[in-house]
């Protein structure tokens, strides 16, 4: 049973602006263009569009263009127009945009992957795209020229990616449930280090490279803040979904992050917070809180003339626990849980009200999402589903 959410000073819910409806097929992409009442989406019907407001307060496609390939993923960079445009059959195909978004320009098409593209980032800095494809290969390439520079096969097909400017680290999620962290020179690369903690594989990533901390979201339906900065080896675990979780977005400047599921659901995490890691779950052949031995225990079974239990963990501090010692309940939101979860019944006697605080918000946005994009200057939320239907949110923030 989910802990009951308690709205924060400055949350607000989010207030639906507008739909934007005609796609024929899933919206897997979208963004919100920066300064313009205007919408760039790209769907598995082939098109790329770009929506632009119109005095209606309706959004009509300014653009429509079809592609020869199912759009799989994009990438939007406002300062130069660049639209990146990854496709089901591998090709990235590179357009300009006009400055009043009724017209693209198509600039090149490169192959760079043998199927599906997953995901592309467009680092004007370096002037390269990165991208990853169901075909197990991170790649990067020159968005000058086209040239391949180099790339890497990973465990499994990835999803996730995101790259520090700062120290040309790369990081990809696949759906192994690992996140490998690469460091790129401008025709090659290293491994830095694998990390997992994911029971599922990993379906989105997202950097803060101010605070240095990467959060990863999984099919597991749980959400992992790794700590990359801090050098403590620090991952701090986020529960409050109830299907995989499909995106992710950072808001720097209120340090929330966002988190959009399969369940419908739009989690706003404070992270402002100091938030606790999980312990590690403890091995007993018996109850560490009343000794009753658990069902594979067969010697204390015996000897004890006491018939096996089943074991549990509690989830604050870790303990090999039976049911009769676990038997309460309790929300930890500080250890990332927002829902009720099993904890022994002497660590639900010194969790205070305090601690039962939430730090996180829940909203049900009335479609299943696979991705969002989030405008921190206007504090809209844009997020795309398998409806087919894209949603546009006011997420301001307003005193309680």
């Amino acid at each position: 049973m989910a802990a009951e959410p308690q709205p924060k000073a400055l949350t607000r819910k989010p207030l639906l602006l507008n739909k934007v409806e005609g796609s024929q097929e899933v919206v897997n992409m979208a963004a919100i263009v920066p300064k313009e009442d205007g919408v760039i989406s790209v769907s598995e019907d082939r098109t790329v569009r770009v929506w632009l407001k119109r005095d209606s307060g309706q959004y009509w496609p300014s653009i429509y263009h079809a592609m020869p390939s199912p759009c799989s993923c994009m990438s939007f960079n406002p300062e130069t127009r660049r639209l990146s445009i990854g496709l089901d059959n591998g090709t990235i195909s590179e357009f300009i945009l006009s400055e009043d978004y009724n017209k693209m320009t198509l600039v090149k098409s490169y192959q760079a992957h043998q199927s599906r593209v997953i995901m592309i980032l467009f680092v004007l800095e370096m002037e390269w795209v990165l991208s990853t494809g169901q075909d197990k290969h991170f790649m990067w390439h020159c968005s000058e020229s086209g040239q391949r520079l180099g790339g890497y096969r990973t465990s499994a097909g990835a999803c996730g990616l995101q790259f520090d400017v700062e120290t040309r680290h790369v990081f990809v999620g696949d759906h192994s449930g690992q996140v490998t962290i690469l460091k790129l020179e401008q025709e090659s690369c290293s491994l830095v280090t694998t990390f997992k903690g994911h029971t599922g594989g990993v379906t989105a990533l997202c950097w803060d490279p101010i605070q240095r901390v990467l959060f990863s979201g999984s099919s597991d339906h749980s959400i992992i803040m790794w700590d990359i900065g801090g050098r403590k080896g620090t991952a701090i675990e986020l529960q409050g979904h109830n299907d995989k979780v499909q995106s992710l977005s950072y808001a720097h400047h209120t340090r929330q992050l966002i988190s959009c599921g399969a369940d419908g659901g739009i989690v706003v995490w404070n992270m402002d917070v100091e938030r606790q890691e999980t312990p590690e779950w403890l091995d007993s052949d018996s109850c560490q809180k009343c000794d009753q031995p658990f069902f594979w225990n067969f010697k204390q079974m015996w000897d004890s003339k006491k018939i096996g239990l089943r074991q549990h963990h509690c989830r604050k501090c870790g303990k090999a626990v039976c049911g009769k010692c676990s038997s309460k309940r309790s929300s930890i939101p500080l250890m990332g849980f927002e829902f009720e979860v099993r904890v022994c019944d002497s660590c639900h006697e010194s969790i205070t009200d305090e601690e039962r605080a939430p730090t996180a918000t829940f909203h049900d946005s009335k479609h299943n999402i696979v991705h969002v994009h989030f405008d921190a200057t206007r504090g809209w939320l844009l997020t795309s589903g398998t409806d087919k239907v894209i949603k546009l949110w006011d997420m301001t923030p307003v005193v309680s």
